[in-house]
């Protein structure tokens, strides 16, 4: 989820965007294990790691990069690693399925870098009746697919869904053997290496859709609630700094992601980076796309219908504010 990279109002930083200052007063029990994988709202954590900001916020934090996002779900959900990065709907997919974590932060709204991409002669999600189409099952995009076929009247059963992790659903796409993808950042720039092939769908005809978030374990929450602060109060000193400094952000950012600045900069419209008070207004109570409230009660039935759920879980303790309306 790319960069419209407004600056938070928090501290941590210099100024003029320079490095930030030792000495957070946030600090942490014992490091915290934070997982995170190939989106673009989510390379700001490399960002994070290599300027000081966990340091500068009083945290102790092992960052791991986990090439699978699949990988990264199971990772939280087992207790192998303390907070991830993930969707909304992943999450309440892993709730439903008894893991107890609770979202602390919205990184970004996803607004176009997650796409149904087709290949030449299909023009339109209506085209998709009797193709084969593949994304990771179970995840976001798998859920934006679900979604595009509705909207066309269309359902899973109308197509052959071919599983593959996003990766090798790419990878599949480009060399034919499936008929359309459904990618995020920066695979879509893999898919996209098919001639003639497009974006027919995108999170962006899905309008907060898909939040993406800083997840943590429930465990982590009770036990170290201040090195959770310094996450989060990290983050936004971070989205300050790299609003200042976009030429080396994205020179971290685009080496992490495995792509070149140019390709990295062309997520920018696709991805909006959450202000702090975004973040306040998502979290509060309320009965649009835009509170997450909402959105996850909505998520929850939608998945439910579709088969991807059993039974929806319980949303109660799911969304935590506390440290959004702490930071300063």
């Amino acid at each position: 989820m790319s960069v419209v990279l407004v600056a938070a109002a928090c501290g941590g930083s210099d100024d003029d965007g320079g490095e930030p200052a030792a000495g957070g007063s946030t600090g942490a029990a014992a490091p915290i294990t934070l997982s995170f994988s190939a989106w673009p709202g989510w390379f700001p954590w490399q960002v994070a790691e290599e300027k000081g900001f966990f340091e500068a916020n009083g945290v102790e934090v092992d960052l791991k990069y986990f090439d699978s996002y699949t990988d990264s779900l199971n990772a939280l959900a087992t207790g192998n690693v303390d907070a991830n990065t993930q969707t909304l709907n992943d999450t309440i997919a892993s709730a439903a399925g008894g893991a107890e974590e609770v979202i602390v932060l919205t990184n970004d709204n996803s607004t176009g870098n997650d796409q149904i991409i087709a290949a030449p002669g299909i023009n339109s999600v209506a085209d998709l009746k009797g193709k084969t189409v593949a994304a990771e099952q179970g995840t976001v995009d798998h859920y934006l697919l679900l979604l595009a076929l509705q909207k066309a009247g269309l359902t899973e059963s109308d197509i052959t869904f071919q599983p593959l992790l996003t990766d090798a659903a790419a990878a599949a796409f480009v060399a034919g053997q499936v008929d359309a993808v459904g990618v995020f950042a920066p695979f879509t720039t893999t898919a996209l290496e098919l001639p003639g092939s497009k974006p027919i769908a995108t999170s962006a005809d899905f309008p907060g859709a898909i939040p993406d978030h800083l997840v943590v374990s429930k465990e982590l929450v009770e036990k170290n609630p201040a090195g959770v602060q310094g996450l989060v109060n990290a983050w936004f000193d971070t989205i300050e700094w790299i609003t200042a400094n976009k030429d080396e952000a994205y020179e971290i950012m685009a080496k992490r992601a495995g792509v070149s600045v140019e390709d990295y900069a062309t997520y920018d419209e696709g991805t909006t980076i959450f202000t702090l008070e975004q973040n306040l207004e998502a979290f509060a109570p309320g009965t649009t796309d835009a509170h997450l409230d909402f959105q996850a009660e909505k998520i929850s039935e939608f998945l439910v219908s579709t088969g991807l759920i059993d039974e929806a879980p319980a949303l109660d303790g799911l969304l935590d504010d506390t440290f959004v309306k702490a930071v300063k």
